[in-house]
């Protein structure tokens, strides 16, 4: 049986990905670095709590053969270019890293649609170089899930985003052909349950998955 560790269990995807972790039997211990507890009453679950700043003091405390990474902010959460950086980049990089010391095999991170280090855009050069960053820390396995609009209901409002999910509920029929479907939304419990298929099947050292990925095992 394997041991996980999540980070990001109180966002949108890691909630999703938490109790399949929790309900699997291939896992005896599920591991989650939370600021505060989640108040999850469950003989799997083992709670640490920290951030950013103090995940260097946890590492004893880490046991896992698997890292799954759902952290990530908005700018409208994080406008300051430097605290969303270390948010969404160095606070991943910086997890994966220590796990991996801890002994962990394998890694399992969403980035995002067009993530490229080289790119001109701010945020997804963000999320290129986050995965470049965690390539090249040479895990057994690298899982990057790229999603581009994320469905679903969040537990903060997100007016803006809302109005958007009903825009892409309505283009999603429309994007035709492998270049376009990965542009299509996808729900966070579907990017969980992807990134639970992967750990399970995934024999690639290194492998992208898109829309097309995510949703279909065999693709």
């Amino acid at each position: 049986m394997k041991k996980a560790i999540l980070f990001g269990a109180s966002g949108y995807i890691g909630s999703c990905l938490l109790p399949d972790l929790l309900d699997n039997t291939d896992y005896e211990q599920v591991s989650v670095v939370v600021r505060k507890t989640l108040g999850i009453d469950h003989p799997k679950l083992k709670e640490l709590i920290g951030d950013y700043h103090t995940l260097h003091l946890l590492k004893e405390q880490i046991d896992a053969d698997e890292i799954f990474i759902t952290l990530g902010t908005t700018r409208a959460k994080t406008p300051d270019r430097d605290q969303y950086y270390q948010v969404d980049h160095d606070y991943p990089v910086a997890a994966a890293k220590i796990a991996l010391e801890a002994g962990a095999k394998s890694v399992f991170v969403v980035t995002a649609v067009g993530a490229n280090a080289n790119s001109g855009i701010f945020y997804t050069r963000t999320k290129g170089e986050i995965e470049r960053d965690i390539i090249a820390l040479n895990f057994e396995r690298t899982g990057i899930f790229r999603p581009s609009m994320i469905m679903g209901e969040r537990k903060e409002s997100r007016k803006f985003e809302k109005i958007l999910i009903k825009v892409w509920a309505f283009i999603n029929p429309l994007l035709i052909g492998r270049s376009l479907k990965k542009y299509g939304g996808i729900a966070g419990g579907d990017i969980a349950t992807a990134m639970m298929n992967a750990a399970a099947t995934q024999k690639e050292k290194v492998k992208i998955y898109h829309w097309q990925g995510m949703t279909d095992p065999l693709k």
